[in-house]
């Protein structure tokens, strides 16, 4: 297991699922974690099994990652709790609505905000500290952001875009020593879906898809990466492509 001892790590929607499962990943690793969502209950709850099951120093950062000011007013509060930001995960990400034709404005742009947006204000906030400590950014990305997905096309439009920001950014931020990385989960059990039906942690029985846990290794395997050699991994169902993508 790599360590991160003495770093200091952003995980945005890290009030449940896959978040919540990366800062129990990198506080087990050492590292100090700051963790950003909209629900301050669930944040605290989080900060404080965190600190009794490791020791981990903790910020707790309530606010909507689709404002701007949410993650300029996180990233200062972390650094200057802290004195650094090290790693940054830009999770939090949402699923609305299915064919293009019945799509609302609001399931729409709640995508687009929360997907796209949300994931560019973080990392524009985060990159001139990233820069400094020359840290590492990951990108939770999508099976949907590399595949076409019919039942979904704007869904799986701004996963995509997330991960071609992601290497982008990569390409412009590499020679001053910031790592990017994507992780590309398919289906996750988690609350996911649960604002347009059953959630997936209740779709889906345990052991037929992919856990929140095993999404968080990858996710502190990238952060743990010096040079950050792990510039994508895709953790994919063995059945997912004996069906329709």
């Amino acid at each position: 297991m790599g360590t991160l001892d003495d770093t200091t790590a952003l995980v945005t929607g890290a009030s449940s699922g896959i978040g919540e499962a990366t800062a129990h990943a990198l506080a087990e690793r050492g590292a100090n974690v700051a963790l950003l969502a909209r629900r301050r209950e669930a944040l605290e709850a989080v900060a404080q099994r965190l600190e009794a099951d490791y020791d981990a120093r903790t910020i707790v950062v309530d606010g909507d990652v689709r404002e701007r000011e949410t993650s300029e007013t996180a990233t200062e509060a972390v650094t200057e709790r802290f004195g650094g930001l090290d790693v940054v995960v830009a999770n939090a990400g949402v699923g609305r609505g299915s064919d293009v034709e019945t799509m609302t404005d609001e399931e729409y742009f709640t995508m687009q905000e929360t997907n796209v947006d949300g994931t560019f204000f973080l990392t524009r906030a985060a990159l001139p500290y990233l820069t400094e400590s020359e840290g590492t950014l990951v990108v939770v990305g999508s099976f949907a952001g590399q595949f076409p997905r019919s039942f979904n096309p704007v869904y799986a439009a701004t996963k995509w875009w997330a991960r071609g920001f992601a290497h982008s950014v990569a390409a412009q931020v590499g020679d001053e020593g910031v790592a990017v990385s994507v992780v590309n989960p398919s289906e996750v059990r988690t609350e996911f879906g649960s604002e347009d039906g059953q959630p997936f942690e209740e779709r889906f029985e345990p052991g037929t898809v992919t856990e929140p846990e095993e999404v968080a290794e990858a996710i502190a395997f990238a952060a743990t990466r010096e040079g950050s050699s792990a510039q994508e991994i895709d953790l994919y169902r063995r059945d997912k492509f004996a069906e329709n993508l």
